[in-house]
């Protein structure tokens, strides 16, 4: 076990940036993304596409698209830091008030939808978007099609704590009130983008989490192609933590049962990596857990100063600890 203060730096030298990979979705992801960005420029988030709500379950459903919501949240995370480029990176973020038929769409989700009608592609309209705030990295999709995910709950039903439900649907398993066994995605043979399976393994590492931990960080691990990928590639594996358990999804995991549930869904899956905010593993029966989940995969256990507010990772602590371990 490692611990890595707040103040943890490198000195500045002149060695070639790492090729990172960043897989998840949602406010997770757009943190690990805000940070590596001060790392490096040879950067790529691959992104889920199960999600069934809100405004992008509205834009799949109309469209038959992939729903843009957490791709849209990725590109802004990535924007330039001129202040042309932040202002368009609110634009895309910004929500349409009312109940109307725009009400609660996301500007940027519309103009991704756009983009797509109008290239047929949606790597290439991801790029597009991209290049209008000045991406640091580039965004891909995990697959060209929207995927449902399911669940194998426990407990769904609270009246009846050990009955087996299958729970379908993004926001359905992320809210449920059971616990979470498994999950996988629907089509079963669906094939993951091929330039997601290219930068993985041209990456030096290879980031998972933090973020929802079944609907957001597990998809990529289950989608057969991909999951392999990720096992079999030559870059450094890092896994990062959660703060605190996500009601619905994780509601009563340890930080060591986080771990575990990964490699119940991944056995093939190895990590060199697992960073974990070091309040709020503090507990010394929860850090001896977690010491020993990390010494059973393997994986080396970093403990770090990288909270910020509430449930939420600090990007700029956390971009001090990836500039310490992609050294």
């Amino acid at each position: 076990m490692v611990g890595v203060g707040s103040d943890a730096t490198t000195a500045p030298s002149a060695r070639i940036a790492p090729s990172v990979v960043a897989l998840g979705g949602g406010h997770g992801l757009a943190v690990s993304l805000r940070a590596l960005r001060r790392v490096t420029d040879r950067l790529t988030a691959i992104v889920g596409v199960a999600d069934d709500g809100g405004s992008s379950g509205r834009l799949r459903r109309e469209f038959g698209i992939l729903p843009p919501g957490d791709l849209r949240m990725a590109v802004a995370a990535l924007c330039a830091d001129e202040p042309s480029a932040r202002d368009w990176a609110e634009v895309l973020q910004f929500r349409f008030p009312g109940t109307g038929e725009l009400g609660g769409h996301a500007v940027g989700n519309v103009l991704m939808a756009a983009l797509w009608e109008r290239t047929g592609d949606p790597v290439a309209g991801l790029a597009e978007l991209g290049s209008l705030v000045g991406a640091v990295g580039r965004v891909l999709p995990c697959s060209l099609e929207p995927l449902g995910i399911r669940a194998r709950i426990r407990g769904h039903d609270p009246a009846e704590p050990d009955a087996i439900t299958d729970v379908a649907g993004q926001v359905e398993i992320a809210t449920t009130p059971g616990r979470v066994e498994r999950v996988w995605l629907e089509p079963a043979d669906a094939r993951p983008c091929d330039a997601a399976l290219q930068a993985v393994a041209a990456a030096d590492a290879i980031v998972l989490g933090p973020g929802s931990w079944f609907t957001s960080v597990m998809p990529h691990l289950v989608l057969p192609e991909l999951g392999a990928a990720v096992a079999s590639a030559p870059g450094r594996r890092i896994v990062v933590l959660n703060l605190d358990p996500q009601e619905g999804e994780t509601g009563d995991f340890s930080p060591a049962e986080h771990i575990e549930a990964l490699r119940a869904h991944a056995p093939e899956l190895r990590c060199d990596l697992v960073l974990a905010d070091q309040r709020h593993v503090g507990a010394a029966s929860t850090r001896t857990e977690l010491m020993d989940a990390c010494k059973e995969w393997g994986a080396e256990l970093i403990l770090a100063d990288v909270a910020g507010f509430g449930d939420r990772h600090d990007p700029h602590k956390l971009s001090r600890v990836f500039d310490t371990v992609l050294a």
